[in-house]
């Protein structure tokens, strides 16, 4: 006995690791696949080619002058004129940009991360809404298949001068009303399939892999550390932190703009021969080196301004990390209630769902014999459905807020 149980309790495992793998594996292929998440990434990648822009001195400045008059000299006339000029920030200024672009660069991988984890967020509901559906529409049609088998018996009863053409009637009705859920059960998971598939970027007919069972997600840290780890972890909040960093940045900066800047330059003049002089360097071109010069800011209002809109922008990202907290906060209480719900509605469902069972054996076997309760078997077959069908939507439920807090804390 006791090897029959560990062998059973074995091949369980087994079917749910395989379940959770499948799982899995089509997290990869929406991972690899999905549209919007290659986009993302893209803004991404093109965000972390504004670093080296920033980053890069001024392009330099070549200069040419033709003297259309030559102006006469000692060693003769001067006929052309060349001038290359490089211009260089204050000291720390490129790599306060590159700080700039750097973070904001990194915020936009963050939205990339919270565009993935929201997707695998999408993929696992629209997997556990697709078994709920699989589920429903395999209960459903096992109580149609009871009420076939009391069609019958009421039939016989009928015939044998036991019954009215009433209870024949009233499991017509049962039917048609399954009949018509079935239906609906079958459109809505036409749907839920071209959702998940679509969230795959695949073909919307390609058939998806369920367990018989849905295994039970449990939550990776208990309740008091969970919103820690949001707070640590969930990629929203870092956004905002890499864009608060951007615009203290931003504000050494404006300083760093508003300080002189410096320009190092080579002048080169060609000269030509003068035919009436007799000086030894008659001819010889003349260089002048080096120029240098600097740009002073004078006019303050400008630079000011700049430190004012990076201390504003500042100070609106922290407003918006706290309300993103707040907001982080309040979505974590509901997902964990939604969590504990459904924790105990799979325990309160599972029951009645065995309870209701036993009593509609009880209550088929007391209508075959004496042709009595017969309401009360179509209420309790009603009942039993209704329990069968709340037990998969409980474990759904439990499963989804799990996969949402998950998604909370940025995985």
């Amino acid at each position: 006995m006791y090897k029959i149980i560990f062998f059973s309790w074995l091949l369980l495992l087994s079917i749910n690791t395989f379940s959770q793998t499948t799982l899995e594996n089509y997290l990869k292929i929406a991972a690899e696949n999905n549209p919007e998440l290659k986009a993302t990434f893209s803004e991404y990648m093109a965000a972390m080619e504004k670093v080296p822009q920033v980053g890069a001195l001024p392009d330099p400045q070549v200069a040419f002058g033709y003297f259309i008059e030559p102006v006469e000299t000692r060693v003769g006339p001067q006929k052309w004129k060349f001038n290359l000029a490089q211009s260089f920030p204050w000291f720390g200024l490129l790599a306060a940009k590159e700080n700039v672009a750097t973070e904001m660069a990194n915020a936009k991988f963050e939205k990339f991360e919270n565009t993935k984890s929201n997707l695998f967020f999408e993929v696992k509901t629209a997997y556990f809404n697709y078994y709920f559906i699989e589920k429903a529409i395999e209960i459903t049609k096992k109580n149609m298949e009871i009420l076939q088998v009391f069609k019958r018996l009421s039939l016989v009863k009928i015939e044998a001068g036991k019954a009215s053409i009433v209870d024949e009637l009233r499991v017509e009705l049962e039917l048609n009303d399954l009949e018509n859920q079935l239906a609906l059960f079958v459109d809505t998971r036409n749907t839920i399939q071209t959702n998940f598939n679509n969230l795959l970027a695949r073909e919307v007919s390609n058939s998806i892999e369920i367990p018989d069972t849905l295994w039970q997600d449990e939550l990776p840290f208990d309740k008091l550390n969970m919103l820690d780890e949001i707070y640590a972890n969930n990629h929203q909040l870092k956004s905002i932190n890499h864009r608060l960093n951007a615009f203290i940045n931003q504000e050494v900066v404006a300083k760093k703009e508003g300080l002189p800047k410096f320009n190092i330059g080579l002048n080169y003049t060609v000269v030509e021969k003068n035919p009436s002089s007799t000086a030894i360097d008659n001819g010889k071109d003349a260089f002048l080196f080096p120029s240098i010069g600097v740009k002073i800011p004078i006019f303050r209002k400008k630079y000011k301004a700049l430190i004012k809109e990076a201390k504003f922008l500042q100070e609106a990202e922290s407003f918006k990390k706290e309300d993103k907290k707040n907001v982080l906060s309040t979505v974590f209480s509901s997902s964990y209630k939604n969590f504990s719900d459904g924790d105990r509605r799979i325990a309160l469902n599972k029951k009645q769902s065995q309870i209701a069972k036993k009593v509609l054996d009880v209550l088929i076997i007391s209508y075959s014999t004496n042709a009595k309760d017969f309401e009360e078997v179509l209420r309790i077959e009603r009942q039993l459905l209704k329990y069968e069908l709340a037990y998969q939507q409980a474990l759904i439920d439990k499963n989804a807020a799990i996969a949402f807090m998950q998604y909370l804390i940025g995985k």
